[in-house]
């Protein structure tokens, strides 16, 4: 399977809209805090979100790539939140002499930690301290996450600092799982590195088993409230048997266990190279039909009702052939990547 190129740089070009976004200023001294100039940032930064989105659209049209769609829709959302937060420091927020304790690094987790974004996706931060919140810190997460739910985004999102981070992830496993998908966005990197050291070592070290445990208790929980057959006529996308949760729940398990990075780096430990194949074959289908109902639905629908089958069957290029509709060749197609997760799960978890 060939990687296809991501074209990052046709997605957004940031320079020229942190320049715009400046120039909103000049008039005010550089002051971006009035109600009007507000007004003209948001929105700037909507319709680059919305044209964003379009161009995303019509590569994933076009090459078919649904982890490339969801890694440019990924990037889209990194760049905005960097211009937002460099605006908020800089023109909104300005604090003229910092302290030690106004530093931030603004932090992707969950499956935005991962590079990963379908159009309809929650956007999940964590806004990292070093100490306690100040009120500059305090503003300037408002003033973001005002910014970002009035663009028409779902934000989830919490404020903690290092200490906070890593009590909470030693006894809430939801927690410690966010901390294991974090990824620096902007702001303070060394913040960020001193979390992902102390995580590593206070949290991971020695709790590999507990951890596997924990999510495989998750997945069938999930399995007997979502439905145990993997072949449901409408399954759903997301949280289904053989779907993507059952995936990315195999790579928690290897990126926690393993310590590695990337699901490639679990060739020789957990996966042999076929089985990393079929595994991402299994991911970019998976996200390139998710990618397609946020589209088609202009939300977050996860679940393959019978009315979109042949909507995402028609934009993945299904074709009727002699005895099969191009619908039922599709999700003949997508029984099958259901039965490759499956295999995958039951050879991982032996």
């Amino acid at each position: 399977m060939a990687r296809i190129s991501l074209k990052l740089n046709e997605m957004i070009d940031s320079d020229a809209l942190r320049e715009e976004l400046t120039a909103l200023t000049a008039a005010s001294g550089g002051d971006g805090s009035p109600l009007d100039i507000r007004a003209a940032v948001l929105d700037m930064l909507k319709r680059t979100l919305s044209d964003g989105h379009a161009r995303a659209e019509t590569m994933l049209l076009a090459d078919g790539g649904g982890t490339a769609c969801a890694a440019r829709l990924s990037h889209l959302m990194d760049e905005l939140i960097r211009v937002l937060y460099d605006f908020a420091i800089h023109h909104v927020y300005r604090a003229k002499n910092p302290s030690q304790a106004e530093r931030m690094a603004v932090v992707a987790v969950g499956g935005y930690g991962r590079g990963t974004l379908a159009p309809g996706s929650d956007i999940d931060l964590l806004f990292l301290l070093p100490y306690k919140q100040t009120p500059w810190g305090e503003q300037v997460v408002e003033y973001m996450l005002y910014m970002l739910w009035d663009m028409g985004l779902k934000v989830g999102h919490a404020t903690r600092n290092i200490d906070e981070c890593v009590r909470l992830a030693r006894t809430d496993i939801t927690i410690r799982t966010a901390v294991l998908e974090a990824r620096f966005i902007w702001g303070d990197k060394e913040l960020f590195g001193e979390l992902l050291s102390r995580f590593d070592n206070e949290v991971v070290k020695g709790t590999g088993a507990e951890f596997v445990a924990a999510k495989l208790g998750e997945r069938d929980e999930r399995h007997t409230k979502q439905g145990e057959s993997r072949y449901k006529v409408e399954p759903n996308i997301k949280e289904g048997k053989g779907g993507l949760r059952d995936l990315q729940t195999l790579f928690w398990i290897g990126k926690y266990y393993y310590r590695v990075a990337t699901a490639e780096e679990l060739i020789g430990k957990a996966f042999t190279r076929k089985e990393y194949n079929i595994f991402r074959r299994a991911d970019d289908f998976l996200w390139a039909v998710r990618c397609h109902m946020h589209f088609v639905t202009g939300k977050a629908e996860e679940r393959l009702h019978f009315e979109l089958q042949r909507d995402v069957a028609a934009r993945l290029n299904y074709h009727d052939t002699p005895g099969l509709s191009y619908v039922e060749r599709f999700m003949k197609h997508y029984f099958l990547v259901a039965k490759d997760v499956g295999d995958l799960t039951r050879i991982f978890c032996a």
